[in-house]
């Protein structure tokens, strides 16, 4: 405290130190360069282990020595004598002027030992960061150019000189401060490659060591080998020959049991004996798969050998399985069937007469037969494929036995058709030497022969269908492997066998793989080993699925061959009768029975246009019905006629038998034939000639000019005449009534046909009940028409411009109000029957419709009926329209005649005409409901007619009371019923008219 502190000796103090420093790293560079030889200047003085201060007179340091001022001298008054107290306020002076420079000494140590506590990269990259936040960011761009006039007027926007010498400043001090950064970071990362260096130099050290002791030791091993190995690894020489030579001796053994096993399999397989072929090439298989032959040139074409030997092998069980299960028995069979029906072209309308099975003597050959081939096949696992091959071989032999029939029937059956003679063995050729088309041979071919055609060749096919079906079943007695057979054991180790083979083979597609698997298998079945049951199962499967497959194919091409023949004759079919159609239609049915029955499954393709054609029959009829009965309607002339018998029986058969439905047959066979009075059957000829004048009339309305057409009376005259000379031929008794129920109704021409159509539908719905709601939609249809047309014609008098008649009489009405009635009598009856085919989902929209076409009958008649009435009341408008004119000539004197007036009589006579038309047509219940509103007009109308005339003569009202009598007898003797508890019968109005102008009441 009492000397002055010296700044020189502080700097020569800091300059020895310096100066050892520089010293130790000069003998430190001068061992590194002796140790590498490959350091140089700058990484010595980048030696980070040098101490920091040894860098205080760097350029860039800017710290200034601190200044302290003056102590006093000691004679100073200030300065404190010894002993005295020394507080805390005497250093404020010194404290005050070095708390600055002790403070930034302060940080500078906390900085150090901040560095010094982490590790030896963790300031690296933070004086970068530290430079960027300082220096912006222009300076740092890659494409930094002050050439570039942008640049430069950003990096230099100054305007005086003053800003010139401050911008320069600043540059120099950006410039400063990134290469302070740049130091520091180096000296950062210096460490590293120093202590990469001494690693280094040990490695080499460790190397050098290292090579020497291995010559070392390769030197003790020589020595070692001489001395003591040699004469032990003689001895291991001898016996390594020895037992190279026993090998070679095993495989020139193996050698000649291969060639001559290549031998025996050529002879076998040129023999055809496969089970034997099949055991050598297992064993050669088994040799292959092992290593026996492994690096023997000479057999390199051995497994190429063993597969050619298995494909062949599999190609003679193939054919042989083919030959068994296709060209003996179908075959020759359906030569025999096609020969017998060219010689002779009456063959049966169904295949059960054919029906062709093998018995149990056949059956069993068939099995013997199969049984080695299909073993073999499982033994190869190819039965799977076998059967794909035969089921395409069996759907090719269905289309060519197809083929083949037509072929050999269709000349003779479209020889029949024409009506020429055929000569046997003779091809039918065309005169153009182009020969016509097989769809228009078909065409060409008459209902029957077309139907003897599709029994010849159901018959074929059944013979075929059989066969397979024989095959299959003999496969499956084959596959379920009963106990007790002979070859049980063997057919389950090839089931085994093929199993294992099968699953290799969705690894390997290599013929080796399979008999590997086959090996491998037998050995597994030797030692009882049950390891592979599942892929038994599911080869069993494979095979079983293929098999049925087979068979279905077959039954899918007879279906689709069979479609396609329909098809050819469509148009045809759709223009067919019914019985004819139903010929085709069952035919074709049966047939499908019988190949789903072999198959086992739908035939959906033969059924799809089967169902098809028969909606399109169903569509045809109903239009040709709709068309007839238009025609029929327009040339109605509504003049009643007699029903024949074969009506009756058509009624009695479909509608008034107390049965569920109708019996088959029943409507068709009244169709067609009818009961004579002996209770033989004869044909119905009157109603065929009926159908051929309606299909007359069809014709002529639908050509298309005016030639050879017949005037609409002429034609309806000749149905009935037709009609009626027919039954008169015959002798057949004929009723004035149709008869439903107990009721009897009139009829006129257009009510019979409709009867015989609504059988005619009834029997389509009897017979296609699939087509039963189609059906019963158009039978609705036509009964809708029917009313409709009935009341245009009748009610609305369009029958005085279509059918020529002269006015719309009360005959005709009445006539009218019958057919309705009759046809809204059978609607519940033709209900039921309809809802005995059609299917429940489709019975609520049908019921629907009937019930609105039956409220229209019932309507139709009531208006009918409304109709007559107003023609009654119209007539006596009329006259009543006459009264006042008759009623003047009442003054007269009184006229010797006592009859009543001429209104009187007009009236009577035109009321009682109507009473006698409407009681010998309409029921009786009928005619008194009509005549009940015609009492009420006439009391009504005459009372209030009579009430407006003035009677004031004696002699007028003499006669007013004769004419009221007379029309009140009239009045009382019209069928009105019970319709008034009053004692004279239709009291009304006028008795009371009566009673009040004369007293008293007309007698009864």
């Amino acid at each position: 405290m009492d000397s002055k502190p010296s700044q020189s000796g502080r700097f020569e103090t800091n300059l020895s130190n310096h100066n050892g420093k520089i010293l130790r790293n000069s003998s430190s560079l001068a061992k590194s360069i002796t140790d590498s030889g490959i350091q140089n200047l700058a990484s010595i003085l980048n030696n980070p282990h040098a101490g920091k201060s040894d860098y205080w007179w760097s350029p860039t340091s800017s710290l200034p020595a601190p200044e302290f001022a003056p102590l006093p001298s000691v004679n100073s008054a200030a300065v404190p004598k010894l002993g005295s107290e020394v507080t805390k306020t005497d250093f404020v002076t010194y404290l005050s002027s070095i708390s600055e420079h002790y403070g930034r000494f302060h940080d500078i140590q906390q900085h150090e030992s901040l560095e010094g506590q982490n590790s030896h990269f963790a300031g690296q990259g933070e004086a970068l960061v530290a430079c960027l936040r300082e220096v912006p960011a222009l300076y740092f761009k890659e494409d930094f150019k002050l050439e570039d006039g942008g640049t430069f007027k950003a990096a230099c926007p100054f305007k005086t000189t003053s800003e010139n010498l401050v911008l320069q400043e600043k540059l120099s001090q950006y410039l400063d401060t990134v290469e302070l950064h740049l130091v520091k970071e180096i000296s950062l990362r210096s460490s590293s490659f120093y202590e990469a260096q001494g690693q280094l130099e040990d490695l080499n050290e460790k190397i050098v060591e290292g090579c020497s002791r291995i010559r070392e030791l390769k030197e003790t091993i020589r020595l070692l080998d001489s001395d003591l190995v040699g004469s032990a690894r003689r001895i291991q020489e001898v016996n390594v020959r020895r037992e190279n030579l026993i090998a070679l001796r095993n495989k020139l053994i193996l050698i000649q049991y291969v060639n001559q096993a290549l031998s025996t399999l050529k002879l076998l397989v040129a023999s055809a004996d496969c089970a034997g072929a099949l055991d050598v090439t297992f064993d050669l298989q088994h040799l292959l798969d092992g290593n026996e032959l492994t690096g023997m040139h000479c057999f390199r074409n051995l497994r190429d050998h063993v597969a050619a030997s298995v494909d062949s092998i599999n190609s003679i069980l193939s054919a042989e399985f083919l030959h068994v299960s296709m060209h003996e028995e179908g075959s020759v069979k359906g030569v025999s069937i096609v020969s017998r029906t060219t010689a002779s072209t009456s063959m049966p309308t169904n295949g059960k007469e054919e029906w062709v099975e093998l018995n149990e003597e056949e059956t069993s050959n068939l099995r013997d037969r199969l049984l080695p081939v299909i073993i073999g096949l499982l033994r190869t696992a190819r039965v799977p494929a076998v059967l794909r091959i035969y089921r395409d071989t069996l759907t090719a032999d269905m289309k060519t036995a197809f083929k083949a029939a037509i072929s050999e029937l269709l000349p003779v059956l479209v020889a029949k058709s024409l009506g020429s003679d055929f000569v046997p063995g003779d091809r039918m050729v065309n005169t153009d030497g182009g020969g016509s088309s097989l769809a228009d041979k078909l065409k060409s071919l008459s209902s029957e022969c077309f139907l003897q055609l599709l029994s010849a060749i159901f018959i074929v096919v059944q013979a075929h269908l059989v066969r397979a079906s024989e095959v299959k079943k003999a496969i499956e007695w084959i596959m379920s492997n009963r106990d007790g057979h002979y070859a049980a054991n063997t057919v389950a180790a090839a089931i085994a066998v093929g199993a294992a083979a099968a699953e290799t083979t969705q690894e390997s597609d290599g013929h080796a793989s399979k008999l590997f698997a086959y090996t491998s298998q037998v050995d597994a079945g030797e030692n009882g080993a049950t390891s592979q049951s599942d892929s038994s199962g599911d080869f069993r499967t494979d095979v079983l699925r293929e098999n049925t497959e087979a068979v279905v194919a077959a039954c899918d091409a007879a279906h689709h061959r069979w479609a396609k023949l329909l098809g050819v004759r469509a148009r045809i079919h759709e223009k067919m009768r019914l019985q004819e159609f139903l010929s085709v239609y069952n035919l074709t049915l049966e047939f499908m029975n019988v190949t789903e029955k072999i198959g086992g499954r739908l035939g959906y393709s033969i059924r799809g246009i089967l169902q098809s054609q028969a909606k399109n029959f169903v569509d045809t009829q109903h239009d040709s019905q709709m068309m007839k009965m238009k025609a029929i309607l327009e040339q109605e002339n509504w003049t009643e006629l007699d029903v024949p018998d074969e009506y009756q029986a058509i009624v009695t058969s479909l509608f008034c038998l107390e049965q569920d439905e109708p019996s088959v047959g029943t409507a068709t066979s009244n169709s067609e034939m009818v009961l004579d009075s002996d209770g033989s059957r004869v044909v119905d000829s009157g109603l065929s000639n009926l159908v051929e004048h309606v299909d007359q009339i069809e014709s002529v309305e639908t050509s298309g000019d005016g030639i050879g057409q017949t005037k609409p009376a002429d034609i309806d005259t000749s149905v009935a005449q037709s009609s009626d000379a027919n039954h008169r031929e015959r002798g057949r008794s004929s009723c004035r009534t149709l008869s439903f129920k107990g009721v009897g109704y009139h009829m006129v021409n257009c009510g019979l046909i409709l009867v015989k159509m609504m059988s005619e539908y009834i029997d389509m719905i009897t017979y296609l009940p699939a087509q039963s709601p189609e059906i019963g939609h158009r039978l609705v249809e036509i009964l809708k028409f029917f009313n409709t047309r009935t009341a245009q014609l009748v009610l609305g008098a369009g029958a005085m411009q279509v059918s020529g008649l002269k006015s719309i009489t009360s005959k005709h009405l009445a006539l009218s109000s019958q057919v309705i009635g009759f046809t809204y009598a059978i609607i519940p009856e033709i209900r039921r029957i309809l809802f005995l085919k059609v299917p429940e989902t489709r019975k609520a929209l049908l019921s629907l419709e009937i019930d609105r076409v039956t409220q229209d009958y019932k309507v139709h008649q009531e208006e009918i009926h409304s109709k007559l009435v107003q023609i009654m009341k119209e007539r006596l408008l009329v006259h009543l329209r006459g009264l006042p004119q008759i009623v003047e000539s009442w003054n007269r004197p009184e006229d010797p005649d006592s009859q009543p007036s001429q209104f009187a009589r007009s009236v009577i006579k035109e009321v009682n005409i109507l009473q006698r038309v409407l009681s010998r047509t309409l029921h009786d219940f009928e005619v008194q409901a009509i005549f009940r509103q015609v009492v009420v007009i006439f009391h009504t109308q005459i009372s209030e007619a009579l009430s407006k005339i003035d009677i004031s003569t004696p002699e007028a009202k003499t006669r007013l009371y004769r004419d009221v009598q007379s029309l009140l007898r009239c009045i009382r003797s019209l069928p009105s019923g019970n319709w008034s508890d009053s004692s004279p019968p239709n009291w009304g109005q006028l008795d009371e008219f009566l009673a009040e102008r004369f007293g008293k009441e007309v007698e009864p």
